[in-house]
């Protein structure tokens, strides 16, 4: 796959795209966003272990800076963490997220319909508040060792027709985020009636080859690649 790091009107992006490409619409898009404290660089490998040739990747920039130690800097997609520098940006993450995606379909040619939205940690909490409301927008949400913060804000924004697939997984040896809420959070999406495709993983807080192994079929048959 070709990679390339534009620096985006709203938010820096990669853009992964497989060999012969042309931005004519036939291409599914995938957009995964990093956890706390990572960058766009931390899931651009993933496109070419999911399916190099069926899908386009997109891989946005959190908009916060996190002062890590010995000189070290990493992203967020929340300024209410310890160590966020807030920047002079105005807009909301979600106003940010929203320009960035129209940007990224303006250059890759998706068609409405045929984006899935994904995430690790901190970006798969973002993936649930941003893309749940938006069934529109995203054809399939994929939550890597993630959960729900604001659930209770995001409830009243649920569409009425929820059939939007969810593929939901958690390590049981995650050291950063409790188990407890990966299970909180599939009862939450199955109680609301999303159809929830859930795994569980003898790992820590990663993403393995065992979780890229489920998640390859399911997001075929979720969101089919280019034939």
């Amino acid at each position: 796959m070709d990679a390339e790091a534009v620096d985006g009107k709203s938010l820096p992006f990669i853009i992964a795209r497989p060999e012969g490409f042309t931005p004519d619409g036939s291409w599914p898009l995938v957009v995964l966003l990093h956890g706390f404290g990572a960058s766009m660089y931390d899931l651009a490998s993933l496109g070419p272990a999911i399916d190099a040739s069926g899908y386009v990747y997109a891989f946005p920039n959190a908009p916060y800076r996190v002062e890590l130690g010995f000189g070290s800097v990493g992203h967020s997609w929340s300024a209410d963490r310890p160590g966020v520098q807030p920047t002079s940006e105005s807009r909301s993450v979600e106003e940010l997220l929203d320009a960035a995606i129209t940007e990224i379909v303006d250059a890759t040619g998706a068609r409405p319909g045929r984006v899935a939205l994904g995430g690790f940690s901190q970006g798969a909490g973002l993936t649930l508040r941003h893309g749940l409301p938006r069934p529109e927008a995203f054809a399939a949400l994929v939550v890597l060792s993630g959960f729900f913060r604001d659930a209770d804000t995001v409830r009243p924004l649920l569409p009425e027709q929820r059939a939007q697939p969810i593929f939901l997984v958690h390590g049981r040896q995650d050291q950063m985020i409790p188990l407890a809420q990966a299970h909180e959070t599939k009862s939450f999406l199955e109680s609301a009636g999303y159809p929830v495709a859930y795994h569980e993983y003898d790992m820590p807080h990663t993403i393995t080859d065992a979780v890229l192994a489920d998640l390859t079929p399911w997001l075929h048959a979720a969101l089919p690649p280019k034939s």
